[in-house]
């Protein structure tokens, strides 16, 4: 198996670590289509502090953020100010009132969580039914087990009952052969 190295890619206002063989395993883990190593964006990470995690849960992606939420406010661009837009002569003299309107955009409907709620009570039941059948199956192997006990139990005692038999009778045997020989 290959070295694992641990690679690392901002994502948001966290960092994103992974253990991989490679830098194509780690776009892979991350979901990236792009080389972000060749963009300069990913890099490999040798502090033992950042790369325990990563190396304990290899293919995961880690991810830690990047200082405190205060922290991450406080290094935010201060948010230029908005000045109403100048119209351009090609629009002439219109104003907002006599400007046509625009509809508003209609939002996008609300994803549809059935496919999901179906699997997530598919899962539900196949686990319900296979701890059933693993108890049932229990109480078959409990049953045959018990089983085997009383028939070994019975077969004990039906072997000493026949020894017992042999013997008595070859003290029989022996004992009309001592007669007969006189």
């Amino acid at each position: 198996m290959a070295k694992l190295k641990v690679y690392r890619t901002p994502i948001g206002f966290h960092d994103a670590y992974v253990a991989a063989p490679s830098q194509k395993a780690a776009l892979h883990a991350w979901g990236s289509d792009r080389d972000l190593f060749a963009r300069g964006v990913a890099e490999v990470v040798t502090d033992p502090a950042l790369t325990a995690e990563p190396l304990a849960r290899p293919g995961e992606v880690i991810r830690r953020s990047r200082g405190t939420a205060a922290e991450q406010i406080a290094a935010l661009p201060p948010t230029p100010s908005r000045k109403p837009r100048k119209p351009s002569e090609a629009e002439g003299d219109r104003t907002e009132a006599n400007a046509p309107s625009r509809p508003a955009p209609t939002p996008a409907p609300k994803p549809d969580r059935r496919a999901l709620a179906d699997a997530e009570d598919a899962v539900s039941d196949a686990e319900a039914r296979q701890r059933s059948e693993d108890r049932a199956l229990r109480a078959e192997e409990a049953a045959l087990a018990k089983r085997r006990r009383v028939m070994e139990r019975e077969h004990a005692d039906e072997r000493a009952a026949l020894e017992e038999a042999r013997e008595a009778a070859a003290r029989a045997y022996d004992a009309a052969m001592r007669r007969w020989r006189g």
